[in-house]
Order: structure tokens, then C-alpha cells, then sequence
């Protein structure tokens, strides 16, 4: 096996450990230069589909909403998520690590997702410089 065929192996594992699952419909939210490439495409791959943007106007199964500390009130774009997403449907916020610009706190996190009516169910490495929390909406809603 070569090394790009284990690399491409070990990013399928990712987006599958992160719960990607084939034919889902992924919106990216908050794309910019910054963001994990690898981690975009591992997505794409397993869920067989481009990522769709926020203008996409339909029922999603998952949002990815990449934040950082500047980008404005988190609240506000959790609760922005909910519309589109399908019932069983979750968050995966990303957010710069630790000693990385942008980088957001935890309890700014724990506190947007609780104001917003959602729970944290994960927190994982997502990639080099990202840390991934999966957020998960009321139940019912």
C-alpha cells in the first residue's frame, strides 16, 4: 500500500468516525482560506457529494460551520443552522485549537449551544489546527 493510499484511508476513517455516512447532504458554513482541506474533501469522499454552501435551500443531514473567535455572535449562527437541518440531523461546529488564532473557549461554546437549545454530544481533534464539537438539536423541535 502506498503512503497516499493509507493518508487517504486514515482521512476516510475521520469523516466516518465524525459520523459521515454515504449519500448525506453536508452544508459547509463559514468556508474560508483557513479551513482544513483534507478534512473537506475526507467528507466528500465518504458521503459520495460536494459539500453544499449556505445558500443551499434545502433539508440538510449534517451542517459543518467552521468559527472563529471574530466571526461574530455564535448563538446566532447555531440557531441559523437549525432551519435547514433534518430531523436527527447535527452540528459539527469547528473551531480554531487552543494557541490558534480565532481560537473560541469552551464555555463560549457550551453556552451558545445551551442558549440555542442544543447539547454537546462529542468533542474530537477534527484535524491539525481544528477542533470539532458535535452539537446535537432538541429533540422534537
Amino acid at each position: 500500500m502506498s503512503a497516499t493510499a493509507g493518508q487517504a484511508q486514515s482521512e476516510r476513517s475521520l469523516a466516518e468516525r465524525l459520523g459521515f455516512k454515504p449519500d448525506q447532504v453536508v452544508q459547509e458554513i463559514g468556508y474560508d482560506e483557513d479551513v482544513d482541506e483534507e478534512l473537506r474533501e475526507s467528507i466528500e469522499t465518504v458521503t459520495g457529494a460536494e459539500l453544499v454552501d449556505e445558500d443551499y435551500e434545502d433539508v440538510v443531514d449534517a451542517v459543518l460551520l467552521w468559527w472563529r473567535e471574530e466571526d461574530g455572535e455564535l448563538f446566532d449562527a447555531l440557531s441559523d443552522t437549525l432551519v435547514s437541518l433534518a430531523d436527527g440531523g447535527v452540528v459539527w461546529l469547528l473551531t480554531p485549537k487552543a494557541g490558534r488564532d480565532g481560537h473560541v473557549e469552551p464555555s463560549d461554546i457550551d453556552e451558545a449551544a445551551s442558549s440555542s437549545g442544543m447539547t454537546q454530544s462529542k468533542s474530537v481533534s477534527a484535524a491539525g489546527d481544528w477542533s470539532g464539537t458535535k452539537l446535537v438539536p432538541p429533540k422534537g423541535r
